[in-house]
């Protein structure tokens, strides 16, 4: 295969990947805020994370993701009150409900998946050490805050000139006091509205800022230095910008090697909006039929995570076809023992070239473009009677990128009271009516695969 490059947003160029300790890799990504349930352009970054760690580690790196919750802000706390229910228990609700929406679309658990409320001493000792250093300093309100003039290089992720973005006014406003315009919050001092979500600090009662919590959260899993920092655009400016300067000035080094984000997810050629009707999440999709495998196809395979993903039912109904067009193919080898030999000529070949797409900044509609035609040729061999040897193998390979969950069985009472009767005869050591009910299901368009799990159920 070839080496992996990637586009790094901080040089603004395509490198080749070199990680700090090879072949380790640390890799970290801004979480949910779970006030709410994660929408669809929430989980195109999620998708996009899933598919940078399951090319690193089949380019055989050893991968060390984490990513974070933040489950203390403005908006959990305003959800917690309106409820009338402690933020833990309001928080735990939308962190189960993104857990489910992340089994549904398949995407691989985080290594460490931690929340903000329960590193705050971490959070704490790292603004004293930016307080000690003078590049973060006390108000008069009992807020603390970074003094972004104390940093030269900030700005160096987006480009920007802290100047001009001073005299600008195009940094947005903390709600609470500060020396100079540009300066953003790092410990919220508690007010009435914040109700009893308070923990003590040198400073007095208060909570962190949301850019804090990142960078105390990452090195505390990671370390001082990263090699890889994830997520979406939007967090470029200020968040991430606000991330390297807190946690460069604390520690003195680099704070991550490469910065990888991926681009928006429209509705319609449009920003998501609830007004407009165009605001989806997970759910919603789900509810109108769709499965999780197909959302997944779509978010992952239609454009590269550098581009604007448009999102359409049409482009769903799209990934729906696709999708049943690789079922199709995958039933003509299912079962066949020559399918899971290892791969011929032929199958080798593809492997490389999918695999070398990728290499190029995580080309995946490129990829899935070889996997099409791949499936053109299978389906021509078939057709002759050629049988391609190892071609279950060549998709075990490539699905460990794609990552499509086997499809969601509708199994028919009839049919399930068979595979019962199945079981408890298979049970009973009775093979003769074992076979006999086998045969029964299949007429279904069902067949069973004994497994050492027991029975499992497949399309025929």
């Amino acid at each position: 295969m070839r080496p992996l490059r990637l586009y790094n947003s901080f040089t603004r160029t395509i490198e080749d990947f070199q990680p700090l300790e090879a072949p380790h890799v640390r890799m970290y990504a801004c979480g949910p805020t779970v006030y709410n349930f994660a929408h669809i352009g929430n989980f195109r970054a999620y998708i996009f994370t899933d598919l940078l760690q399951r090319v690193l580690r089949n380019f055989n790196y050893k991968v060390r993701f984490v990513m974070q919750r933040t489950d203390v802000d403005d908006k959990t706390i305003k959800g917690a009150q309106a409820e009338g229910i402690p933020l833990r228990e309001f928080t735990a609700r939308y962190a189960k409900a993104f857990l489910e929406d992340m089994a549904q679309l398949n995407i691989e658990p985080q290594d460490d998946m931690p929340n903000a409320t329960d590193h705050i001493p971490q959070m704490t000792g790292l603004i004293s050490q930016l307080v000690e250093k003078g590049n973060a300093y006390p108000s008069d309100d009992g807020s603390v805050y970074f003094r972004v003039s104390s940093f030269g290089p900030y700005g160096c992720l987006c480009g920007l000139d802290f100047d001009g973005l001073k005299a600008g006014a195009r940094v947005s406003h903390d709600e609470y006091e500060k020396e100079s315009f540009g300066d953003f919050v790092l410990w919220k001092k508690w007010v009435a509205a914040d109700g009893d979500v308070a923990w003590d600090s040198p400073w007095g009662k208060g909570r962190p800022g949301w850019h804090i919590e990142c960078s105390a959260m990452s090195m505390h899993y990671l370390g001082k230095e990263i090699d890889i920092h994830c997520g979406g655009v939007d967090l470029k400016f200020p968040h991430h910008e606000n991330e390297i300067a807190q946690s460069e000035a604390a520690t003195g080094k680099k704070f991550a090697r490469y910065w990888l984000h991926n681009e928006h997810l429209l509705v319609d050629g449009r920003k998501m909006s609830k007004r407009d009707g165009t605001f989806f999440t997970v759910r919603d999709v789900l509810a109108k039929g769709y499965e999780g495998r197909v959302l997944r196809y779509a978010l992952l395979a239609n454009v590269q995570y550098r581009q604007n993903l448009n999102f359409t039912w049409q482009v769903m109904d799209a990934a729906k076809a696709t999708v049943q067009r690789i079922d199709e193919w995958r039933k003509r080898f299912a079962g066949n023992p020559l399918a899971d030999k290892p791969a011929d000529e032929a199958g080798r070949g593809f492997i490389e070239t999918f695999y070398n797409t990728l290499a190029e900044d995580l080309d995946m509609p490129g990829a899935i473009g070889h996997l099409h035609n791949y499936i053109t040729e299978t389906n021509k061999l078939m057709d002759s009677g050629h049988f391609p040897e190892g071609i279950g193998a060549v998709w075990t390979k490539i699905n460990a990128i794609l990552g499509l969950k086997e499809p969601e069985l509708s199994i028919p009472n009839e049919v399930q009271d068979l595979l019962d009767q199945r079981g408890a005869a298979r049970k009973a050591k009775d093979f003769k009516l074992s076979d006999e009910l086998r045969k029964a299901i299949e007429t279904h368009g069902f067949k069973v695969k004994d497994t050492a799990k027991g029975q499992e159920l497949l399309r025929s």
